[in-house]
């Protein structure tokens, strides 16, 4: 089922408790507007410590919302009572820096030994763009945002290196600035975009041919913009290849009680 027919509104509890059930299983953008939403992953405790190091030293693509206590899958701080197993519409495993199928409940393969960690997402900031009047064209077609890998290095923390992914939402040509402007203003949710305006420029050959997502079209007179995206840990996790991962599936989000304005900078 996805995120457009659960008939659940915007209650962070309850749309976790769909996930839960089994009744949502969709993407989750439009979902919990004026929430925070994160992207996820999980790694075993003795590749925790690089991976902090990897998301301080890339806190565009990578800006942490929480990290859980080794063993333990509540994310307390941001959602009392959630459970990392159970609470995400999508989950993706990876073994060996391969991806080893999908899965919406992961209790089967969790480990005293996993830490969690929240990373923050772009869809926490479209309620303020969709406030000023700019089109979300993922979400007026009902489709996953798209997502392209780029030639735009991380900087390396231990075993953990690789490419950048970004995300791209069409906006028209007058109303880019207000776009740099409302979005610079969430750091913790990747924040101003990265690039603006020609793709190949990052290393994106084809705007309709998107790694991750759904591609959408870009009128003649919008500008593409390209925000970092949580995502990239799921490129750099193909790229160190550590022996387990497990992830969000991109575009299923994890909904945390947050308002979004607690990721303002």
């Amino acid at each position: 089922m996805d995120a457009s027919s659960v008939a659940i509104g915007d209650d962070p509890p309850a749309l976790r408790a769909a996930c839960r059930s089994g009744a949502l299983g969709g993407i989750t953008a439009g979902l919990a507007m004026g929430r925070v939403q994160a992207n996820l992953v999980i790694l075993p405790q003795a590749l925790a410590f690089e991976f902090l190091l990897f998301c301080q030293r890339n806190p565009k693509p990578c800006p942490i919302v929480d990290v859980t206590d080794i063993g333990d899958p509540e994310p307390a701080r941001i959602a009392p009572g959630a459970d990392l197993r159970t609470d995400l519409p999508r989950y993706r495993i990876w073994r060996d820096g391969v991806l080893d199928g999908e899965a919406t409940d992961i209790s089967d393969l969790w480990r005293d030994d996993f830490v969690g960690f929240l990373i923050g997402c772009s869809f926490t900031f479209e309620n303020a763009l969709r406030a000023a009047g700019l089109p979300l064209r993922h979400i007026e077609r009902g489709s996953n945002v798209p997502m392209y890998v780029t030639d735009i290095a991380c900087a390396p923390a231990g075993r953990f290196a690789g490419p950048m992914v970004v995300s791209m939402r069409p906006v028209p040509r007058r109303r880019t600035v207000t776009a740099v402007e409302i979005t610079g203003d969430y750091p913790r949710a990747h924040g101003a975009p990265v690039h603006v305006g020609d793709p190949a420029a990052i290393g994106i050959g084809d705007l309709d041919r998107p790694d991750f997502g759904d591609a959408v079209p870009v009128d003649a007179d919008e500008v593409p913009m390209f925000w970092a995206c949580g995502v990239t840990p799921q490129a750099v996790i193909m790229n160190s290849r550590p022996d387990i991962a497990i992830t969000h599936a991109p575009g299923h989000m994890f909904i945390a009680d947050l308002a979004d304005q607690e990721l303002r900078g």
